[in-house]
């Protein structure tokens, strides 16, 4: 069962800190067949990424709900027992990164954005009198590769400072600047191709790991 978005610290609260110095090394940077997509499309979702990461940090942890995208919001509250579930998880984020001495510190786009077209459609043009329909993608799906850093307190006043390295996918209808978010942590290709069924069947990933900062 997948929990709240790792921008909401559940996930990362609950696991995977206390084994930071077992990461394996890094994987291969994964590459895909994406589209070429107008340069402000990119640029728009990863400041729509950067400035959700900023909200978060800040300790608006409720803009990671709000901004999540509604087909996989309804989804994931299915999956956590309903919406009130959901709601009240997010009510205990501050608590559990209290109790566990975690303070997130920074967060930041950070790598090579890849965008796809998704969400099928149909046009209707005007040709010789006649009116012809054509097939179009309505939507922008950009994968935005983050690094999310924490400030860990463990026994004896020791700190340690962990980067997850993760990646949100931003979401937008063509022509407007209303991007929604899937959170990376957790995700998988056929996560996203149960939403967007067109993706290239060739098609990875961003890596996905944490790692201590020296």
């Amino acid at each position: 069962m997948k929990t709240i978005p790792q921008l909401l610290l559940a996930g990362l609260c609950l696991h995977g800190f206390s084994h930071a110095q077992e990461i394996p090394p890094p994987a291969a940077t994964p590459v895909d067949s994406a589209i070429d997509v107008p340069a402000n499309v990119v640029a728009s979702a990863v400041t729509a990424v950067s400035n959700l990461g900023g909200e978060v940090v800040r300790g608006n942890f409720r803009a990671a709900i709000d901004r999540m995208n509604p087909l996989w919001k309804d989804r994931t509250a299915k999956r956590m027992g309903g919406m009130i579930e959901l709601e009240r998880q997010l009510e205990g984020v501050a608590q559990q990164m209290v109790q566990q001495g975690i303070t997130m510190l920074s967060f930041r786009p950070e790598g090579q954005p890849r965008a796809f077209e998704v969400w099928p459609g149909k046009k209707t043009d005007t040709v010789n009198g006649r009116e012809v329909e054509s097939l179009i993608y309505t939507k922008w799906m950009v994968l935005v590769p983050t690094v999310t850093r924490f400030r860990i307190i463990r026994e004896g006043n020791r700190q340690l400072i962990i980067d997850s390295i993760s990646y949100q996918v931003a979401i937008c209808d063509k022509g407007k600047d209303d991007w929604s978010f899937i959170d990376g942590s957790g995700l998988t290709v056929n996560d996203l191709r149960s939403l967007f069924t067109n993706l290239p069947q060739d098609m990875t990933l961003p890596v996905t790991e944490k790692r201590e900062v020296p």
